[in-house]
């Protein structure tokens, strides 16, 4: 992938995504016109005009049919996404929609197999978890994926470990296999410190704080949460779902004070 992406990407605010990506199309050619052109049609989708999105890959399928590997992976990734994403609304995706999505990303994930695409690859793979929501179908996705991940020399591709296992994880936990859920999101912490990124490391020990709570290891979620809290604080970025855990281990604790006045920090949150 010699066209690199991620500088042009803001996924907090789209609009101004798509502007750079407009503006490098000016100055592109070839495939990497058609590959900056899907990414035109995702800020669409993640503002949930689905429908553009879908109108713009509909217009480059001529294009994209007699293009390399990754536009056209690319463009199955993008039109998946234009059916089931996280931003569609989970009530309003239709069997179809899912049978539609489905048909995209596996064309996308064996394409990208095939062209050693490693990274597009987990992608599609992981947005497959999101067609088929059932824990079993999410579990064996995500593990796909991983090992995709995890075999690969590509950093792209590497980065991905960390929120597959978190993703795992959750798989686990939804089964009520929290022993196992437990060690993904240990080894997502693991993960997440070895890429010194703070923020995203306090939301991977959330996840391990969250499963000691259901196996029932109050005390030990209890003190997570708590130097959660402290090092949201300090960072100014105090997380209302670290203080809506700690209601429920107050609580839990027989420390009805406590669970008020965290229940307090929490809908002051919210509130802002």
């Amino acid at each position: 992938m010699a066209l690199d992406l991620a500088p042009l990407w803001d996924f907090a605010r789209p609009a101004v995504s798509e502007q750079r990506f407009l503006a490098a199309m000016g100055e592109a050619v070839g495939d990497d016109q058609l590959i900056l052109r899907t990414q035109v049609a995702r800020t669409h989708g993640l503002r949930r005009d689905f429908v553009r999105a879908l109108a713009l890959l509909d217009e480059m399928a001529p294009a994209v049919a007699r293009a390399g590997p990754e536009a056209r992976v690319r463009h199955a990734l993008e039109r998946g996404r234009c059916r089931v994403s996280a931003a569609h609304p989970r009530e309003a995706i239709t069997p179809t929609d899912r049978d539609l999505a489905r048909a995209d990303y596996e064309v996308a994930a064996t394409l990208a197999r095939e062209s050693a695409l490693d990274a597009l690859a987990v992608d599609a793979l992981h947005m497959l978890a999101l067609v088929d929501t059932a824990p079993a179908d999410q579990l064996r996705r995500n593990r796909e994926a991983l090992a995709v991940a995890a075999a690969s020399t590509q950093p792209d591709a590497r980065r991905w470990e960390a929120p597959l296992r978190n993703n795992i994880g959750l798989a686990l936990h939804a089964s009520g296999r929290f022993d196992e859920a437990l060690a993904e999101f240990r080894q997502a912490v693991v993960l997440r410190e070895a890429q010194a990124n703070p923020g995203a490391t306090r939301i991977a020990w959330w996840m391990v704080a969250w499963t000691l709570r259901s196996m029932g290891d109050h005390a030990e979620a209890l003190a997570v949460q708590q130097r959660l809290a402290r090092e949201g604080d300090a960072a100014g970025e105090p997380d209302p779902h670290v203080f809506a855990e700690l209601v429920q281990l107050h609580r839990a604790l027989g420390d009805p004070e406590s669970a008020a006045a965290a229940e307090a920090r929490r809908e002051a949150l919210k509130s802002r």
